[in-house]
This record gives structure tokens, C-alpha cells and sequence, in this order.
């Protein structure tokens, strides 16, 4: 019996910065810069060109939000 080991990027997309740039609502400058401060959705060259998995980009804009609100939760209120 031959156990298959499915890949989880299957199912998932590869998206250029253009593509990414359009998701997020940023400038395809923003990301370039992002990617030099190593910040931002991870991405990865393939040949000369950038690419984003869907998810992983998905995944980011997650973790801003929740990154956010915890930040709105800690701050003090203003009287």
C-alpha cells in the first residue's frame, strides 16, 4: 500500500505583485519597499519575477487585522 502525501500549496495560487498590489490596495512601489525592510506578505522569486502564494498574502492581511485590533484593545482611553 502506498501512502500519498498530498501537497498543501495544491490547491492554492501563485499571484504576481500586480496581482498582490491589487488584493492589499497598495502601490507596487509599497510592496517592493516591504520586501526590503522584510516586511509585508512573504514572497519569492522565480526567475527574475516575485510571486505570492494566495493563502500566505491572505493569511498576512489576517494577521494585520488582528494585530490591529489587539493593538486598539491595549491602548488607554482617552478621557
Amino acid at each position: 500500500m502506498t501512502s500519498s502525501i498530498r501537497d498543501p500549496r495544491e490547491d492554492d495560487q501563485l499571484l504576481t505583485m500586480e496581482e498582490v498590489s491589487d488584493v492589499v490596495r497598495v502601490p507596487i512601489a509599497t510592496l517592493r519597499y516591504w520586501r526590503h525592510l522584510g516586511m509585508g506578505p512573504h514572497g519569492f522569486r522565480v526567475g527574475r519575477n516575485v510571486r505570492y502564494w494566495r493563502l500566505d498574502v491572505l493569511e498576512w492581511l489576517r494577521q494585520q487585522a488582528n494585530e490591529d485590533a489587539a493593538d486598539i484593545h491595549s491602548r488607554p482611553r482617552l478621557a
